[in-house]
């Protein structure tokens, strides 16, 4: 077995994929809520991927990601017994979870990818955890049967009702509410604004919030600044001081708005290919 191996690849549904990969070191320390750092060869870029499970005595490590820029869509040409050029990690705070109870972690389209490590390691330490999982239609549902497992009861809806209840991730968060459900926390995961309504639900109901974020960033140790983010005034980085956050304290404005920096050269990697390979290209 190689460094960085990658020893399974799953494909999810036509976007989403979940690599298994061979990386000793960073199984060994890794928890949920943690993410690694990586790069797909020499001259790639630095990006964060939240690792999706590790099995420390097998040395191997999940991630599950969303081919929506150059670097995931380069990942997803590569197969069975390639290798990253990199891997660093375990990076970032652990999801704490001492005194949870009862959680409802509620997971927004590609986050539900995130949303997964998080609700199975409450679960398997013991706290009880309501699951909503929201996709826009049939077609981009995905992990229903590992989340069936990992957690004490699953939600599904969807946008247009095409699988589950035809309702938003909100919606259902607030009927789980007003059933009596007595939340210790709600945990936040998906697109910045799904997260933003749904961390505003909880404040409502004096439950306690939590926004795993996501951030652009070089270095993953602080140094870059391009992960920052405001949390209750103060400047706050999401590789050294998150990936969690108390989701009243965001503001989710600057969020929302950082987020959006680099949609259009994502974009352009999307329907730019190689006329030659037909893959994405490594450069201009």
């Amino acid at each position: 077995m190689k460094r960085f191996e990658i020893l399974s690849k799953r494909m999810l549904n036509d976007n989403i994929t979940w690599l298994v990969i061979s990386a000793p070191l960073v199984a060994r320390k890794a928890k949920p809520g943690q993410f690694i750092i990586l790069r797909t060869d020499e001259y790639g870029e630095r990006i964060p991927l939240t690792m999706a499970g590790h099995d420390s005595k097998k040395g191997t490590i999940d991630l599950i990601y969303a081919a929506v820029g150059r670097t995931t869509m380069l990942m997803d040409q590569l197969e069975v017994g390639d290798c990253f050029a990199d891997i660093v990690g375990p990076l970032g705070k652990p999801t704490e979870m001492e005194g949870l109870k009862k959680v409802c972690v509620v997971g927004g389209g590609t986050g539900n990818a995130l949303a997964y490590p998080l609700a199975k390691g409450m679960h398997d330490a013991g706290i009880e955890v309501d699951m909503i999982t929201g996709f826009k239609n049939k077609d981009l549902v995905i992990l229903q049967d590992e989340f069936k497992a990992g957690t004490d009861n699953l939600y599904l809806v969807t946008d247009d009702g095409t699988a589950g209840e035809k309702m938003f991730t909100t919606v259902k968060l607030e009927e789980l509410i007003a059933a009596g459900n007595d939340y210790d926390e709600i945990v936040a995961v998906g697109p910045p604004i799904m997260m933003k309504f749904t961390c505003e639900i909880a404040q409502k109901h004096g439950i306690k919030s939590i926004a795993s974020l996501t951030a652009y960033m070089i270095d993953g140790t602080g140094m870059c600044g391009g992960c920052r983010c405001n949390i209750g005034g103060e400047d706050k980085f999401v590789c050294v001081d998150g990936p969690d956050f108390d989701g009243s304290l965001v503001d989710w404005d600057e969020l929302i708005q950082r987020s959006a920096y680099y949609s259009d050269q994502e974009k352009y990697d999307r329907e730019h290919v190689c006329r030659l390979t037909g893959g994405v290209r490594y450069n201009d």
